[in-house]
């Protein structure tokens, strides 16, 4: 069974390759210049993409073709030249030049996973009798494409993780002048208000003890994205004990949320002569 339908992993791969370094297929410092030939980049990018989908280990997804320590070497050596943080960041500009980032009304909202092997970002869960757990505040765009998270433990709340959500912002590039926050009953708080305030945000918060159906705010896109990415079993459930290595797995599973929509955007608004007869 395919992680990813081939009309999704091709251009991700695509995009992806681009940014990859040249390599020789042979270690040129080798003497008789006849060392075993370097694993085909494509083949680990497919292994990675079937653990963060699948969330199975390393040693599980390896083979005869590929061992688990070419895989995570690998992973390191593109986590290091930053492959995965620039394709999350060349997805989102597609995105905004192509169909257009809706960033009058953004939501921000906080979800727990499990962390059984904890690590840098897991702490105890108050939800899950305090057994190590993991935190991302996440912020996303009037159509649920993320923009942006904070990863630390489950025992921190999602107040005080607004701000440095927030400063990812910076990182979009220019800013309507009217914004309007959305944001659950765990924000609603003076310090909230004044911090939304400060940065010339609107804040549509909702009240503590006032139940509303979620239809009732534009806060269900940000819950939709948060199921997204719960789907990846490898951050539903993460044994990644540094930061680093979740950050790239999320930026991974960023740029695969936002090709499909990108892709059924772009075949409803626009026309060219490759386009296919149904929409993706």
């Amino acid at each position: 069974m395919p992680a990813l339908p081939s009309w999704l992993i091709n251009p991700l791969w695509d995009q992806f390759a681009a940014l990859l370094p040249a390599r020789p297929v042979f270690d040129p410092s080798h003497p008789l210049g006849c060392h075993r030939r370097r694993i085909p980049d494509r083949v680990v990018f497919d292994k990675l993409v079937q653990v963060l989908r699948f969330g199975c280990s390393y040693e599980g997804i390896a083979d005869a073709f590929c061992s688990a320590s070419t895989i995570r070497n690998r992973r390191d050596e593109w986590i290091t030249l930053g492959v995965f943080a620039r394709l999350k960041t060349i997805t989102l500009a597609a995105y905004d030049r192509i169909v257009g980032l809706l960033l009058e009304n953004i939501a921000v909202d906080g979800c727990i996973t499990k962390a059984p092997g904890g690590g840098e970002v897991a702490g105890p869960s108050p939800v899950d009798r305090r057994k190590q757990g993991m935190k991302r505040s996440l912020m996303v765009e009037g159509e649920g494409i993320p923009l942006g998270r904070i990863l630390t433990g489950a025992n921190r709340h999602d107040s005080p993780l607004l701000a440095p959500t927030l400063d990812k912002l910076g990182d979009i590039g220019p800013l309507p002048e009217d914004m309007t926050v959305h944001q659950d009953s765990g924000y609603d708080s003076g310090k909230t208000r004044d911090e939304l305030a400060g940065r010339g945000l609107h804040g549509q918060i909702t009240h503590k003890g006032e139940k509303a159906p979620i239809q009732a705010s534009s806060r269900w896109h940000i819950e939709r994205t948060n199921s997204w990415h719960t789907a990846f079993n490898r951050l539903q459930r993460c044994y990644e004990r540094h930061e680093i290595v979740i950050d790239a797995y999320f930026d991974l599973a960023d740029a695969i949320i936002t090709i499909p929509s990108l892709i059924r955007k772009a075949w409803t608004l626009y026309r060219w002569d490759t386009r296919p007869a149904r929409r993706p």
